[in-house]
C-alpha cells in the first residue's frame, strides 16, 4: 500500500502535533478532556433540532430527524430516507470556523474519501454507505444506521471480559482484513469507531482518516492524523504505515476492553505519544492467558514483529469459542460441586486469579485443593506414557516431526516462520515449536542451535531485548533420539512488568535444542509460571512433549 506515514492536515483532534520539548498543561486538578467522537448509531434521547435542522430535506429525499451527536469533524443526524421509506444516519459536515478555505476544501474532501472508502469495501462489520450530497457545497454522507452505541459508550458502564472482547475483536478484524484487501487503511481504530448494534452485530465505522491505496495524501508538513494513545508507534515516528499499524490500534483496544482504558493515555497528548513510543505496557491484569499474550504481540514496537491476521483471528476465535470440557470432566466437576464447576468453566480458573500465592497453588489448604483440581483437569498427568486425552500430531509440513500435545490445546501456525504454538485453554501453559534453517532467506537471522548463543540472548533481554529481565538460565547436554542435544531452563520476569513490583510474576521456559543435518535445528519450549504447583506441571508438561516429539530424517 502506498501511504505518506499518514502525515497530513487530517486530524480527528485539531491541533494533534509531534512530542515538544514544553507541552501545554492541563489546568491544575482539572483531567484530561477526551476527544468526542461521531457516532453513526441511533442513541436513546436523541436531541431534537429546530429551524434549521430537524425536518431539512436533503437532495429531495433524506429528512433530518434528530441529531445523534457531534464531535471534531462533523454532526451526525438520524434521518428518514423517503424514497425508500427507511432511517438512515446522515453526517453533516462541521467545520472550526479558524479553519482556512484551503482547510475547509481539505476538510470536504476527506469527507468524500470516506464514502469512498468505506463503499469499497464489502463487510457485513463495516458500516455500509448509501449515497453523497452536496447541499451549500458541502458533502453530506447518507450510510446505515445501526442501532445500539458505541464500545466506549460500553466502557463507561465497566469492562467487558476476555470472551466478549475477543468476540469483538474479531468482528473488527474481519472489518479491517477486508479493508486492507481492498487497500484501505483506517488509520484511527478505537473504541468510539466501533458500534455494537442489535443481534451482537459490531460495526467499524469512521474512515475519515482512512488512506486509500494510489490516492494522494492530503499533506502538511508536521502534522499527523489519529487518536493519540491509539496511534502505532510508527505512524507517530512519519514512518509509512501498513495493515499492522491498524493491526496495532486493535490490539490498543483488546487492551482497553479488559481494563477500560488504553495503556499509554497519558494526562497531554505530547505525553501520550512518547508512551506510545517507549512504554512497556504491563500484560492486562483481566486479560490473561493466551489473550493477554495476543495483546502484548499486537504492540510490539516493531511492525514486522506484530502477529499477522490468521495467528489473530485463531487466538480470538479459541477465546470467545473455547472448546466445551470433557463429559469426564465434567461428571467429576459435578461432583465435586458448583463452585468447582464454575472455575472449570472460567477462562482464567478464579483460584489462579486472585494473587500469586492462590495463583499457583500457595495461599492454604483450600486454594490448594481447588488449584490441584483445575490443574489435573487441564493436564491430567499419568506416570507412565502420555496422559489420557493426549494426541500424536503428524506436523510433516511444518517440523517434519510427529508432536504429542492434549488433546484440547489449541494450534496456531505462523505465517511467517516455521513454527508452531499450542496453547492450553486455561492460558497456564505454553507450547512452542520451531524448525529453523539458518541458510533459508526467512531463518538467516536465526540464533542457531548454540546453547552460549541461546544463554546470551535471554539474558540479553530475548526477543528485540523487550521480552524479558532478570533472567536465569541453565543449560545441560542430552541425548535425544541418539543425538546430542541441550535442554535449557530459563527463569525470567516478563519485560513489560514494572520495576517497582516487590514480588512480580516469574515464568519459565523449559527448551529443547536439537541439532539437525548442515543448518537445520529444532526447538521445543513449554512456557509455564515459576512458582507452585503450576511450575511442578509445566515442567512435567515439558517431559511429556519431550518424550512424544520424534523428528524424521535427524
Amino acid at each position: 500500500m502506498t501511504n505518506d506515514g499518514g502525515r497530513a492536515n487530517e486530524p480527528t483532534s485539531y491541533g494533534l502535533r509531534p512530542p515538544q520539548s514544553v507541552p501545554r498543561q492541563p489546568e491544575p486538578g482539572q483531567p484530561a478532556v477526551p476527544p468526542q467522537y461521531e457516532p453513526t448509531q441511533e442513541v436513546t434521547g436523541g436531541e431534537r433540532e429546530s429551524a434549521s435542522g430537524a425536518g431539512r430535506v436533503l437532495g429531495g429525499r433524506y429528512r433530518l430527524v434528530d441529531r445523534l451527536g457531534h464531535g471534531g469533524m462533523g454532526t451526525v443526524w438520524r434521518a428518514h430516507d423517503e424514497v425508500v421509506d427507511r432511517e438512515v444516519a446522515v453526517k453533516e459536515p462541521r467545520v472550526p470556523d479558524h479553519l482556512s478555505e484551503r482547510e475547509r476544501a481539505t476538510v470536504h474532501l476527506r469527507m468524500q474519501r470516506e464514502a469512498r472508502a468505506a463503499a469499497r469495501i464489502d463487510h457485513p462489520c463495516v458500516v455500509t454507505m448509501h449515497d453523497v450530497v452536496v447541499e451549500d457545497d458541502k458533502p453530506w454522507i447518507v450510510m446505515e444506521l445501526v442501532r445500539g452505541h458505541s464500545l466506549a459508550d460500553r466502557l463507561q458502564e465497566g469492562t467487558l471480559d476476555v470472551r466478549e472482547a475477543a468476540r469483538i475483536g474479531l468482528s473488527v478484524l474481519g472489518a479491517l482484513s477486508a479493508a486492507h484487501e481492498a487497500g484501505v487503511l483506517h488509520r484511527d481504530v478505537k473504541p468510539a469507531n466501533v458500534l455494537l448494534g442489535r443481534g451482537d452485530r459490531v460495526v467499524l465505522t469512521d474512515f475519515g482518516i482512512a488512506q486509500v491505496e494510489g490516492e494522494q495524501g492530503l499533506t502538511e508538513t508536521g502534522a499527523f492524523v489519529g487518536s493519540p494513545e491509539y496511534i502505532a508507534p510508527e505512524r507517530v515516528l512519519g514512518q509509512r504505515p501498513g495493515p499492522e499499524s491498524d493491526l496495532w490500534s486493535l490490539g490498543v483496544v483488546l487492551y482497553a476492553a479488559v481494563e477500560g482504558v488504553s495503556p499509554y493515555r497519558r494526562s497531554n497528548t505530547p505525553a501520550t505519544l512518547q508512551a506510545v513510543l517507549s512504554a512497556e505496557p504491563q500484560i492486562p491484569a483481566r486479560g490473561s492467558g493466551a489473550f493477554g499474550t495476543l495483546v502484548m504481540q499486537l504492540l510490539r514496537k516493531d511492525p514486522a514483529a506484530r502477529p499477522g491476521p490468521a495467528e489473530i483471528r485463531q487466538t480470538l476465535e479459541s477465546v470467545a469459542h473455547p472448546a466445551p470440557a470433557s463429559p469426564a470432566a465434567t461428571r467429576l466437576l459435578a461432583d465435586a460441586g458448583a463452585g468447582a464447576a464454575e472455575g472449570l468453566r472460567a477462562w482464567v480458573p478464579p483460584v489462579l486469579a486472585r494473587s500469586r500465592r492462590a495463583r499457583y497453588g500457595l495461599g492454604g489448604a483450600a486454594v490448594a485443593v481447588a488449584a490441584a483440581l483445575v490443574l489435573v483437569l487441564v493436564q491430567p498427568f499419568h506416570s507412565e506414557g502420555l496422559p489420557s486425552g493426549w494426541q500424536v500430531r503428524p506436523e510433516n509440513e511444518v517440523l517434519n516431526a510427529d508432536v504429542a500435545v492434549p488433546g484440547d490445546y489449541r494450534r496456531v501456525q505462523s505465517d511467517k516462520t516455521d513454527a508452531l504454538w499450542y496453547y492450553d485453554p486455561s492460558g497456564i501453559f505454553e507450547i512452542d515449536f520451531w524448525r529453523t534453517d539458518t541458510d533459508s532467506d526467512s531463518d538467516k537471522d536465526a540464533i542457531g542451535d548454540s546453547a552460549a548463543a541461546w544463554e546470551a540472548h535471554y539474558r540479553e533481554g530475548g526477543d528485540q531485548k523487550t521480552e524479558m529481565r532478570d533472567a536465569e538460565v541453565e543449560s545441560s547436554a542430552v541425548k535425544f533420539q541418539g543425538k546430542d542435544a541441550t535442554e535449557l531452563v530459563t527463569d525470567y520476569t516478563p519485560y513489560s512488568t514494572s520495576s517497582s513490583v516487590v514480588d512480580p510474576y516469574r515464568f519459565t521456559y523449559y527448551e529443547l535444542l536439537v541439532p539437525g543435518k548442515g543448518s537445520v535445528y529444532w526447538r521445543m519450549r513449554v512456557k509455564a509460571p515459576a512458582d507452585g504447583q503450576a511450575a511442578k506441571d509445566g515442567e512435567k508438561l515439558f517431559e511429556h512433549v519431550r518424550d512424544g516429539l520424534k523428528i524424521r530424517d535427524l
